[in-house]
């Protein structure tokens, strides 16, 4: 990964993906989508896997519209708004001040640090709300990645969890307190 890179990588922002645009997106239209969303967006999102996210997402607004701040964002970059990925949380804090972290990145963007920048921003909106005290991730054992994004953040292995889609997920939780005590360059949280 060059400098250049890694800079860019820190300076990952959300901007979010409206109803309107994860409509076209669950239908495959990515040029409705991307002319809503004010970007190009990538054919990653229209992925079965991605449309059947949008889809889900969708619903959980129209049950409870307060969820759409909390659910979805594409992760953007640079001056030309390249689109990297998309992250946000399963919903909003649960009676306990848990969230649960969602990040995904464009496979031709991936190992050039924008899954850790997104876990970073990610981290940083669910501290910057006081009902949130911490941050799950569910992750498959076998994804290598996800679980070295995690790592240097001091998600500590809390248990396992069945998913119907995924199969077996390791329970990674983070306390937002910890993380603030310990904030530095390798997580990008200082």
């Amino acid at each position: 990964m060059t400098q250049e890179t890694r800079e860019e990588a820190r300076r990952v922002r959300f901007v979010p993906l409206t109803k309107e645009a994860m409509e076209f997106l669950r239908d495959s239209d990515t040029a409705s989508a991307g002319a809503v969303a004010g970007v190009e967006l990538p054919d990653y999102f229209v992925t079965e896997e991605a449309r059947w996210l949008w889809g889900y997402r969708l619903g959980q607004i129209e049950e409870d519209p307060a969820q759409a701040p909390w659910v979805v964002r594409q992760a953007v970059v640079g001056e030309d708004g390249n689109v990297v990925g998309h992250a946000g949380f399963h919903g909003p804090p649960d009676a306990d001040g848990m969230v649960e972290v969602a990040y995904s990145v464009v496979p031709a963007y991936r190992r050039r640090g924008y899954a850790r920048a997104m876990l970073a921003e990610l981290l940083r909106r669910a501290g910057a709300d006081p009902a949130v005290r911490t941050v799950r991730a569910a992750i498959s054992p076998d994804n290598a990645g996800s679980l070295a994004t995690v790592a240097p953040f001091g998600f500590v292995h809390t248990g396992e969890q069945w998913d119907e889609i995924d199969g077996r997920e390791l329970l990674l939780e983070l306390d937002l307190e910890d993380l603030e005590q310990r904030g530095d360059e390798r997580t990008g949280t200082a």
